[in-house]
């Protein structure tokens, strides 16, 4: 429920009076200026989730200021890019959302066609033993998979994302023609297809192509037998709300994942994105007991031996996973100083080929800086960071450059956020479609 700015305003002036802080010592402690202040306590500005959070973490009011502050609307866009030629089973079966979608996923008839042969049709004597063929194949269809995923480090979505469409519907049409366990691989690694194009959906600004494709992976990880990829995509659905915005379904999602069946990993990245969902609802205890399952969880998944030549689940490219989330959802629990020096070290072990992932973090760890009113360095930040974000075309990505935007605007006359404001803007214009 949205309330008005002046039981906002009512509620920071009772907790601010209570801790015994005058509006200029307030104003200071959370980097906002003395006037912005006096107009959100008197009702005649209304207060943003951006000024709630520091807000909550210097009163100690426990999320009680970020549940009254407004979300701040996001403007959703579809994009528009070529649609693939459809595939055998696409003509068969023509796909009812298709026509909403530059990229149609295959049908369900297809999947439980790629299933039911992958499972029966080929006899036991193949089923126990690959023929000789079939390893090569495999081995080139997971190479061509993990080529993808670097690309997806240094190119926009929206030129991948037509090449990732067809190429999960080709390879769900090459399990039903092989059968046998090598079918039911090839159709788990579909899955995976799958489930990046959804990435790679939303990282292009399309959350309903996004979550299309996330449960269309489902569909093919289920088909195959892969019950992990299955519970994984809740993780993937718990992101997208987590953009939104939206920390109860993000906590919802993220904790439909943490069942004692499923892998170490997987059950490892549902408490972190749990830990974001509390973070974004302003809980720290709740945030950090997630944190500390995450570590614990980690520590499992390394302590077991990998599966062979299976794709890794998650980032790839973090030294410490769940430093890195901490820092990360330290800005959103309005701590940007703690959440400043924990990003300067996880930031600067980033490998410097992982562009995407670089400008990712790098977004979060310079709006901990503006937060944290270090305009100087985080002018500095911004001026390196825009250089990757064009390249990369992140919808995700440009929401916290939105947010830092907005942070830095704050300041004006500063002579550092005049000399990068232009470039900033200009990574923010939408692409021509």
């Amino acid at each position: 429920m949205v309330e008005q700015p002046s039981v906002f305003g009512a509620e920071l002036r009772r907790l601010r009076i209570a801790a015994g802080l005058t509006v200029a010592q307030f104003a200071s402690a959370v980097h906002y200026s003395k006037s912005q202040i006096s107009k959100v306590e008197t009702g005649q500005q209304r207060a943003t989730p951006e000024l709630a959070r520091p807000c909550d973490a210097v009163l100690g009011a426990g999320g009680a200021l970020a549940a009254l502050a407004p979300a701040r609307g996001r403007r959703r866009r579809t994009v528009q890019l070529p649609a693939p030629a459809p595939t055998r089973a696409l003509r068969d079966e023509p796909n009812e959302q298709s026509g909403h979608t530059p990229w149609p996923s295959p049908t369900r008839r297809e999947l439980m066609t790629a299933g039911a042969v992958s499972a029966f049709e080929i006899g036991a004597a193949r089923l126990l033993q690959p023929a000789a063929t079939d390893q090569p194949l495999l081995d080139a269809y997971r190479r061509l998979f993990g080529q993808y995923r670097r690309i997806g480090q240094v190119s926009p979505p929206r030129a991948m994302l037509p090449t990732l469409a067809e190429q999960t519907s080709a390879l769900t049409e090459l399990a039903a023609g092989t059968g046998g366990r090598t079918g039911q691989s090839l159709l788990s690694l579909s899955a995976r297809f799958a489930e990046f194009t959804g990435w790679m959906a939303q990282e292009a600004g399309d959350e309903v192509a996004a979550m299309r494709w996330t449960s269309h992976a489902v569909d093919i990880a289920e088909s195959a037998g892969d019950r992990q990829l299955a519970s994984y995509a809740l993780v993937r659905r718990a992101l997208i709300t987590y953009y939104r915005g939206e920390s109860a379904d993000t906590v919802q999602f993220a904790e439909g994942a943490l069942s004692s069946r499923l892998a170490p990993r997987i059950r490892a990245l549902a408490a972190q994105r749990a830990a974001q969902g509390h973070a974004l609802d302003g809980d720290y205890d709740a945030c950090m007991r997630r944190l500390d399952q995450a570590r614990v969880l980690f520590g499992s998944a390394a302590a077991e031996a990998p599966e062979a030549d299976t794709p890794v689940l998650g980032p790839t490219h973090l030294g410490d996973p769940v430093a890195m989330v901490t820092g990360w959802c330290l800005v959103d629990l309005g701590r940007p100083r703690e959440a400043a020096d924990v990003l300067d070290v996880e930031c600067a072990r980033l490998p410097a080929h992982a562009l995407r992932t670089q400008a990712r973090y790098g977004a979060r760890r310079a709006l901990a800086h503006a937060l944290a009113g270090e305009i100087d360095h985080a002018c500095a930040l911004t001026s390196r960071l825009v250089r990757n974000t064009a390249c990369v075309g992140s919808e995700t990505i440009a929401t916290d450059l939105r947010r830092l935007a907005r942070v830095l605007a704050r300041h004006p006359r500063h002579p550092a956020y005049r000399a990068v404001a232009s470039s900033l803007a200009a990574s923010l214009t939408p692409p021509e479609l």
